[in-house]
């Protein structure tokens, strides 16, 4: 992607940045000239890995290591974050949670709760720990990345469509609250994507895929990103609210 928005000065924390979607958007922010936070849980090398690219693209970066489930770990990211860069201006929750893909007959409570317990807990302490910053500042911006599956659910995915569905929900209810002190609020919901996330999926289910889909084609993390950075620039301003999903057609809600 050219660099064709100007993100110098704005500082951006991408949750689960080390691989995937989140490192995808750390990298075109980067080329933005964002100053960005690239997060993650257990892979050092592959958040530094990033870090360095979003350098060499012409942004600044810092890794950094959180369990965003963890309230301590999550505040102590944006307080550096903020003492690095000077502010913390927004956020991309998109840090992967785990859950299980199997029939609702063969889940247990625990593991579908910890599915809802992971996702609405990383959410809601990631929102709170850059509140902290952007409402004496009376601007930022949330986004929250979602899943297409919140809206269309799939067999065996019952937890996680779920959780995402309440994620829709709490990202609408903090744009009503944040709108009027200067916060926009939105969502990402991707819908199949080359990942390694995905890459045991069946050759032959992305394929069926691919051919269902208007623009025949699974997805790639980049796809996601160029959104993700719309909506940290100026040209997002007036958009608050939204559930944005980038499926290449397979979905018009």
């Amino acid at each position: 992607m050219e660099q064709i928005i100007d993100l110098s000065g704005t500082v951006v924390v991408v949750t689960g940045a080390s691989r995937g979607i989140g490192a995808a958007i750390a990298e075109h922010l980067g080329k933005c000239h964002a100053s960005v936070v690239v997060n993650y849980h257990a892979s050092p090398d592959k958040a530094r890995e990033v870090a360095a690219r979003v350098e060499i693209a012409g942004g600044r970066a810092l890794a950094v290591q959180a369990d965003v489930r963890n309230p301590q770990q999550v505040y102590a990211m944006f307080d550096r974050a903020a003492e690095t860069f000077g502010g913390v201006h927004g956020l991309i929750n998109n840090a992967h949670i785990d859950f299980p893909v199997r029939p609702f007959t063969d889940l247990t409570w625990e593991e579908f709760a910890a599915k809802l317990h992971g996702e609405l807990g990383a959410a809601f302490h990631c929102a709170q720990g850059a509140l902290r910053y952007m409402l004496p500042a009376g601007q930022g911006k949330l986004v929250f990345v979602s899943s297409t599956l919140s809206r269309v659910p799939g067999p065996g995915f019952s937890a996680h469509a779920t959780a995402k569905s309440a994620i829709d929900s709490f990202a609408k209810s903090l744009a009503l609250e944040l709108g009027p002190k200067g916060i926009t609020v939105n969502v990402i919901a991707p819908g199949l994507i080359e990942t390694d996330a995905t890459a045991n999926q069946p050759p032959e289910m992305k394929k069926a895929y691919a051919a269902s889909v208007p623009l025949r084609r699974v997805g790639l993390p980049e796809d996601v990103a160029g959104l993700a950075v719309f909506l940290m620039s100026p040209l997002s301003d007036y958009m608050t609210g939204q559930y944005l999903s980038v499926n290449g057609g397979f979905f018009m809600p």
